[in-house]
């Protein structure tokens, strides 16, 4: 066997070898929102489960800065060794379809390693507001174009697009108003600072409950069982109107393909748990786990979408 041909089947063997290694050392789980957030309580929920299968901390290391460019930045750079990963939610595709210019290529400096969950956005408003349904709410923001304002969690975000959709379908024109997160446009929300926020249910669903912020829809083709008395968005006020957001798990894009295997089957195998299922359902979500090549299809699909999107309703980054 010659020298060259040798080296090739040594090489082949690196990465099996390393991923039955693996983790080595603590997971760093990278989160590009704030504590409090969506993507966070996901992180926090799957990371302890790592921890018991594998016997290695995992740290959740919230940056929130740029709509999530920073964290992906981070992610994106880091060695790829499966050792830093990135919980995001759908932010991640509308920063890609919104912005020129990266510090890291969306497609192809990460490879999916699972979708986590699908969650309803739900149009939540301050119960003093005076809309005490959707058909309301959208008649009192066509009364005053461009005086009503809206939050999201900042600009390309999830919530960001969803609101775009919703201002588009209920022909609404109003200011749009980014946070750094989901948990600082909800208290505004809650004190009228802001009119409507289109939020993901996880962070708020516990307010909507206590009565602090009042529901008026969800964005998804179907009630959620979490809040069977809110209506579905289609039901409400626009006949057709349905958008799941979603999560999922990121590692950068050389990281070895077993590795990036070994990560998905513990993340299926997690997502099955029923104490892992429950706490996501009871936050207002539902655990949806994939195979690699179906999240970075969905992903690149987002990013075709959302473009289209930011275009019609004429959103620039800052």
């Amino acid at each position: 066997m010659g020298r060259n041909a040798l080296a090739v089947l040594l090489f082949a063997g690196v990465p099996p070898v390393f991923a039955q290694s693996y983790p080595s050392k603590p997971i760093r789980i990278v989160v590009p929102f704030t504590a409090g957030s969506a993507s966070d309580i996901l992180a926090r929920f799957i990371g302890p489960k790592f921890y018991e299968t594998w016997g290695q901390q995992v740290v959740v290391d919230n940056r929130s800065s740029a709509g999530g460019t920073v964290a992906g930045g981070i992610v994106a750079a880091a060695t790829a060794d499966g050792h830093t990963l990135m919980l995001t939610s759908s932010a991640f595709a509308g920063s890609a379809a919104l912005y020129d210019k990266l510090p890291y290529d969306s497609v192809k400096d990460f490879s999916g390693v699972s979708q986590v969950a699908a969650t309803a956005l739900v149009v939540v408003v301050a119960p003093g507001l005076g809309a005490k349904t959707l058909k309301e709410l959208i008649a009192m923001a066509k009364q005053k174009p461009k005086q009503f304002n809206f939050a999201s969690s900042g600009i390309g975000s999830g919530t960001h697009y969803g609101s775009e959709l919703f201002n588009m379908a209920a022909n609404i024109s109003a200011v749009h108003v980014p946070y750094k997160g989901v948990p600082e446009a909800v208290n505004d929300t809650m004190t009228g600072r802001i009119h409507y926020f289109v939020t993901p249910l996880l962070p708020t669903i516990s307010l909507i409950k206590s009565g602090r912020l009042l529901a008026l829809g969800v964005t998804t083709a179907q009630r959620t069982p979490m809040l069977p008395d809110v209506p579905t968005i289609a039901e409400a006020a626009i006949p057709g109107f349905e958008y799941d957001g979603w999560f999922g798990i990121f590692a950068p894009s050389k990281t070895p393909r077993a590795v990036i295997e070994k990560l998905n089957k513990e993340v299926v195998r997690i997502l099955e748990t029923t104490d892992v299922r429950d706490k996501i359902l009871n936050q207002g979500a539902t655990a949806k786990a994939s195979t690699p090549e179906a999240f970075d299809k969905l992903v690149r699909e987002e990013i075709v979408t959302r473009r289209k999107v930011f275009a019609a309703a004429g959103v620039k980054p800052e």
